[in-house]
């Protein structure tokens, strides 16, 4: 394979041993690999060149990985990202696939398996997810799932398209939400779009955000951001 065309990875790992084990693995498979110790180096190598993969460890002596992987994805990165760890918490494990990472590699682990993982996510290429930001809330319009600050809003779909609607146009006429979710403006449509909004300002006031939804009279209904 051309070593101009081979696909580069990163790999961010502060155990020597394992660094070198996973590096020499991956080469074995015509992989460009880059290997440091460190979250600084790597967030520099990953400024200087972009890569096709990372392969982070979930803790270094200098930070946790997830902040830069968050940062990565709030920048529009979507460079296939694959986490070593030694942490099987579940909870644990939601964090890192919140933050953005695309899978997780338990510690230890085989060669192959670390093969077959890189070559899976090399294959679904760098994501595009569409998601919307506003302070602490985080709208994912792929999966439709909105979250505050990691904590999940357990919404239903049309709640979902009502707190979309307010956050991405910021105000928006009462007429114009029922059009846009439930295609007319009737009493019972109104009703409806009432019991909704005050679904939503409970479950966003019980992650502290009470006061993110404006009540605009004789219009109707404002944003006031995520917090």
């Amino acid at each position: 394979m051309n070593p101009e065309t081979r696909p580069r990875v990163l790999v961010v790992e502060d155990d020597r041993e394992t660094r070198e084990f996973v590096a020499r693995a991956l080469a074995e498979i015509g992989l460009d690999v880059t290997a440091v110790g460190a979250i600084a180096p790597g967030q520099a190598a990953e400024n200087e060149r972009p890569f096709d993969l990372l392969v982070l460890d979930r803790m270094l002596p200098d930070g946790t990985t997830l902040t830069w992987i968050h940062d990565l994805r709030r920048r529009g990165n979507g460079v296939p990202v694959l986490i070593l760890t030694a942490l099987s918490d579940v909870s644990e494990r939601v964090k890192g696939l919140e933050a953005g990472c695309d899978d997780y590699l338990g510690k230890p682990f085989a060669p192959l398996e670390l093969k077959a993982r890189a070559r899976a996510l090399l294959r679904r290429g760098h994501r595009t997810r569409r998601e919307v930001r506003e302070g602490r809330l985080r709208l994912d319009l792929d999966r439709r799932e909105a979250f505050v600050e990691g904590a999940e809003l357990a919404l239903t779909e049309r709640e979902f398209r009502v707190l979309e609607l307010l956050v991405t146009a910021k105000g928006i006429g009462r007429d114009q939400l029922l059009d846009e979710v439930w295609g007319e403006s009737t009493p019972e449509t109104g009703a409806s779009l009432d019991v909704i909004v005050s679904r939503l300002r409970r479950k966003l006031g019980a992650l502290e955000l009470p006061s993110a939804i404006e009540t605009v009279r004789g219009y109707g209904f404002k944003w006031r951001g995520g917090g």
